[in-house]
C-alpha cells in the first residue's frame, strides 16, 4: 500500500521562523528515548557523535520517539557520507552534522544527503526512510522533507558563516559552544565574555544571512539571551546531566 512522504515538522517551523525548544539525548536507548519523547519539548537531538550511540542504536530511538509530537535530530559522529546515508536510511529527516570548518565541507555534508545528480547519496529502495518501499517516488522527493543542519564550532569557523550559509541546501546554523571555547583559548570556560561575545555576534551574522540559528546550552539565563539574540532552534539541556545532576541534589537531601 502506497503512503506520503512524511512531513518534516522541525524543518517547516525554523523556516516559518518558529522558536523549537529542544533537549539533547546522550543516553542510547529507545527505553529513554520515549521517556523524553513524551516531556513535551519540540525536538529532540539524538547524538552519536559525544554518546555512545551509533546507527543502529539510534534507529531504536527513533522508533521510540515516532508515535509522540517531538521532531528528532540526529547528529553523526562525523561528517561522513556513508554515515549520513546510514542515518538517512533509517529515517532521520533532519541531521545536524558536526565541525563543519567551511562551505566546501557543508556542501559535501548536503551532497551526501541528495541522490544523485544533485549528491552522492546511495540508493536504497526498501529502507524504513521510504516505509520500506511504500513511498512512492521517495527518491526524486526526499530531499524535500530532509533538514541539513550544520555546526560551527570554532573560532576558523565562525569567519566562514557567510560562505556556509550561502551553501544551497544548508537549512540551518548550530553554534557549538564548548568547542567554540576550547578553540579560542578557554576550554570549559562558557560564560567566558569573549566566548559569550564571539556566540552573540555568530547568532546575529546567521539571522542576517537569512538562516535560522540554533544553540546547545543548559543555563536558563543565557539560553533566553541567546533566544532573544535570535536563535530559532534552542536545545535548553541534557539527558544525562538532568539524571546526573538530579540524582546529587536528591541524595544532597538526605545527607
Amino acid at each position: 500500500m502506497q503512503q506520503d512522504l512524511p512531513v518534516n515538522a522541525f524543518k517547516r517551523a525554523i523556516r516559518e521562523g518558529r522558536q523549537q525548544i529542544g533537549l539533547w539525548c546522550s543516553l542510547p536507548g529507545g527505553y529513554i528515548a520515549e521517556l523524553n519523547a513524551g516531556a513535551g519539548y519540540d525536538w529532540l537531538l539524538i547524538d552519536t557523535e559525544h554518546s555512545p550511540s551509533d546507527p543502529l542504536t539510534s534507529l531504536e530511538q527513533l522508533q521510540a520517539a515516532a508515535p509522540y509530537p517531538v521532531s528528532c535530530v540526529v547528529r553523526p559522529a562525523i561528517n561522513d557520507p556513508v554515515l549520513i546515508k546510514r542515518h538517512l536510511d533509517n529515517g532521520a529527516q533532519s541531521l545536524l552534522i558536526p565541525y563543519v570548518q567551511n562551505a566546501a565541507e557543508a556542501a559535501a555534508a548536503v551532497a551526501a544527503t541528495r541522490y544523485p545528480p544533485e549528491g552522492i547519496r546511495g540508493v536504497a529502495g526498501v529502507t524504513r526512510a521510504t516505509r520500506f518501499g511504500r513511498v512512492a517516488g521517495y527518491a526524486k522527493r526526499a530531499a524535500e522533507e530532509l533538514c541539513v543542519l550544520v555546526q560551527v564550532e570554532t573560532a576558523e569557523a565562525l569567519v566562514e558563516i557567510e560562505a556556509i550559509a550561502a551553501v544551497p541546501g544548508v537549512d540551518g546554523i548550530f553554534i557549538g559552544p564548548a568547542d567554540l571555547a576550547a578553540s579560542m583559548g578557554y576550554a570549559g570556560e562558557l560564560q567566558n565574555p569573549k566566548v559569550v561575545a564571539a556566540i552573540d555576534d555568530a547568532i546575529r551574522r546567521i539571522r542576517a544571512a537569512g538562516k535560522p540559528a540554533g544553540i546547545l546550552t543548559p543555563d536558563p539565563a543565557f539560553a533566553k539571551r541567546c533566544i532573544e539574540n535570535g536563535t530559532l532552534f534552542t536545545a535548553v539541556g541534557v539527558d544525562a546531566a538532568i539524571l546526573a545532576r538530579g540524582a546529587e541534589a536528591l541524595l544532597k537531601q538526605f545527607r
